[in-house]
């Protein structure tokens, strides 16, 4: 029989709840196996943000149960604090507080004095953002241009050698955000986040690809040079449409160098409008930084030829179902979907709101460049 959402877990249940979380099962089904209400999990996952809470651990030094149990027996017995300390190998002033601050020596109870030492030892230390109001309120600037926690985390130590008041963990960052008790930065700066959500997911998903159509005369990516592979030369591009609804479309394209991100503005994905549309973008390039694209199999591309000669951009296509073989492309459409979400209508957006955007994405630090940005690698090659 399923409980209801107010029912209480068990501590073993919860460790059961948490694990399956980290295994990146989803809510419903750790609700099924639990035999509780969905709601009932996400009140045990929403107060920490999905970020599994340390395990409690008691203070070496503190008293343990047995060390109460033995000064219980002493009260008991009329010994004094300094006899019972004796026996214990502790100091006689720990004794004689432990036994003060329980009740005195006409109540004491061992159990209940452990049971209350434990509840007051939850004082979680403060964290770094909410004593340091100049490092949150650069934090917060940072997560209002659109930054992920890693980015800034990396952008402090650089801005901030010296200072490490000024420097914090993307961990704390992200934690910050998660954990409704912190508090310290505003709800309102999640949505700054690329994925939006309000708790932190397991990283064991994956998406499975798609099958795409057949394109004649298509040059596969086997053949490709190995300058391309090993991002060394710049000018070799990787490129993809993201879907919207209302059959609207956005033609991205990537630089395997830098990562530099151009969008372009695609009527519809007919083959004739996407060409023509990228030739013009490319076409505006220098021709150092016209090599290559690589494309996925999609038909939007069937008119490659006339796109290799109008550019002298030669086009490779990716295996079917290896979306990985352009992650540079794949990553940069995931983080598009921050500004352009799914089931949205792309054809809203003017040219004007896709440079806005690829300029933004230019701007901000990358972890594979080293944390600089694509702008940055693309001028100095250009030098």
């Amino acid at each position: 029989m399923k409980r209801t959402a107010q029912e209480p877990l068990t501590a073993a249940e919860k460790r059961e709840a948490w694990a399956r979380w980290k295994r990146g099962e989803t809510q419903v089904g750790i609700a099924k196996v639990l035999r509780i209400s969905s709601t009932g999990i996400r009140r045990l996952l929403v107060p920490t943000g999905g970020i599994p809470p340390p395990a409690r651990a008691r203070n070496p030094r503190s008293l343990s149960l047995a060390e109460r149990e033995e000064i219980s027996r002493g009260v008991c017995a009329g010994s004094s604090a300094t006899q019972i300390a004796r026996q214990l190998g502790r100091a006689p002033s720990t004794v004689c507080r432990e036994i003060n601050r329980n009740g005195g020596r006409e109540t004491y109870r061992a159990t209940s004095a452990d049971k209350r030492a434990w509840a007051q030892a939850k004082r979680p230390k403060e964290c770094k953002l909410a004593a340091e109001g100049r490092l949150r309120q650069q934090v917060a600037w940072k997560l209002s241009l659109d930054w992920s926690p890693e980015q800034i985390a990396e952008w402090l130590k650089r801005a901030f050698p010296n200072d490490e008041r000024m420097q914090v963990s993307h961990e704390t960052i992200y934690r910050s955000l998660f954990i409704q008790a912190r508090g310290t930065l505003k709800k309102e700066l999640m949505r700054h986040l690329r994925t939006k959500r309000t708790i932190r997911h397991s990283r064991h998903a994956t998406i499975s690809g798609q099958c795409r159509g057949k394109i004649r005369e298509a040059v596969s990516i086997s053949e490709r040079p190995a300058e391309v592979e090993d991002r060394a030369v710049p000018g070799h591009w990787e490129g993809d449409l993201i879907a919207g609804t209302n059959n609207s479309h956005i033609a991205t394209l990537v630089e395997r160098h830098s990562r530099f991100v151009m969008l372009v503005k695609v009527k519809s994905k007919d083959t004739d409008t996407v060409v023509a549309a990228l030739t013009k973008k490319i076409g505006k390039l220098p021709a150092e930084l016209r090599r290559s694209l690589t494309w996925d199999r999609g038909l939007e591309m069937a008119h490659h030829k006339e796109f290799t000669v109008a550019t002298d951009v030669q086009v490779y296509f990716c295996d079917p179902q290896s979306p990985w073989q352009r992650g540079s492309n794949e990553n940069t459409n995931g983080l598009l979907r921050q500004y352009f979400p799914k089931k949205t209508d792309l054809s809203v957006h003017p040219q004007s709101k896709l440079n806005a955007v690829a300029k933004r994405l230019n701007q901000r630090p990358r972890k594979t460049l080293k944390f600089k940005t694509p702008a940055e690698i693309l001028e100095s090659t250009l030098r």
